[in-house]
């Protein structure tokens, strides 16, 4: 048990500490580490959120055996849902036989007495649950109960702040593979396979598509497609009329759950089993000569770096493509001055 003098001195300590990383990793070990240590505990957890979902999982863990059985994930999503409704916290005394509690035997093997749970709030939102395991009975007070949850909202901003370095850098990283990538040819068939398969593997969607502007019959053809059905992709023209918003170099993302007036192919996309799609202009001097399509089989919401890097990519990828145009435009050239100095030649 620590006074409050201790816990402030040892808060403060904690706060630098995070303050001072930014590999996320370190900061997950350094909150269940932190936790055990100042509250002379036996182990800690920490689950958090798992990608776009709000299932939780363990990421972090410290004092606790291999062989040991967490709750599953939709418990412990469950679980904080109850501990913000209930006061922010759950004190469990006897972890072996309160109804509150799983794997009764599974704690009792692993020597745990008592658990304390706090949520890890980010941005006023649950992103997960940091617990406590004490080898004693414990009667969690005020102060202990204030302290791991001081130091769960100290984790949830580090946490925050950690994946959003990472995300800088990921993205960094994405758009400079993606754009050597798409530098390293003037194949235009090998640019197209670069804007739908890597782009749409990059971002963890369902697929994507490319489909470049017939100014003759005013439709967009599809040149390049990645993760979509044969079925899906012979569904019929898609009239540039359709997609006003996107041909006037604006983002576009639909949810045929909310807006079908705006859908065309609405129930051949439920087959398809497409919920969200991203509609992105491919520029060339300001000028839209196609647009780049993301589908989605969740309600997927991008994030503003994620829609800024991915209109980014479509702009690369038009540069891309008007410098390909142009190369087999120049080779044609050529090859048509040949002809015409072989032709003259041919008189003498």
């Amino acid at each position: 048990m620590r006074n409050c003098n201790a816990y402030f001195k040892t808060f403060c300590r904690i706060s630098n500490s995070m303050q001072s990383t930014f590999e996320m990793e370190e900061v997950l070990n350094l909150i269940v580490n932190s936790a055990v240590q100042a509250m002379d505990a036996k182990a800690s957890s920490l689950f958090l959120k798992n990608g776009q979902g709000d299932v939780f999982f363990p990421v972090a863990q410290t004092g606790l055996s291999d062989a040991y059985v967490h709750a599953a994930p939709e418990k412990a999503q469950a679980l904080t849902r109850d501990i913000l409704k209930q006061g922010g916290y759950l004190a469990v005394k006897d972890a072996t036989s309160d109804p509150r509690t799983e794997h009764h035997a599974g704690k009792q093997s692993e020597g745990i007495a008592s658990i304390l749970v706090v949520p890890v709030i980010a941005e006023e939102k649950p992103i997960g649950t940091l617990s406590l395991y004490t080898a004693k009975p414990r009667d969690f007070d005020k102060l202990d109960i204030e302290f791991l949850g001081a130091l769960a909202d100290q984790g949830g901003m580090a946490i925050q702040k950690a994946r959003f370095i990472k995300r800088k850098k990921d993205n960094a990283a994405l758009l400079l593979s993606i754009t050597e990538d798409l530098n390293s040819s003037l194949d235009i068939k090998h640019i197209l396979h670069i804007m739908s398969s890597e782009i749409a593997e990059a971002f963890n969607v369902k697929g994507a598509s490319v489909r470049l502007m017939d100014e003759e019959k005013k439709e967009l053809k599809l040149v390049a497609s990645y993760g979509l059905s044969e079925a899906y992709l012979n569904k019929g023209p898609v009239s540039a009329a359709t997609l006003s918003h996107s041909l006037s170099n604006t983002m576009v993302c639909i949810n045929h759950h909310n807006d079908k007036s705006a859908i065309d192919y609405l129930e051949e996309k439920k087959q398809e089993g497409i919920v969200t799609m991203l509609n992105l202009p491919i520029t060339v001097k300001e000028e839209v000569i196609g647009i780049l399509r993301i589908y989605c089989d969740e309600d997927r919401k991008f994030s503003e770096d994620a829609l800024t890097l991915l209109r980014s990519l479509a702009r690369l990828g038009g540069l891309a493509i008007q410098n390909a145009s142009m190369y087999l435009q120049l080779q044609q050239d050529k090859e048509n001055l040949e002809k015409e100095i072989w032709s003259h030649r041919s008189w003498f």
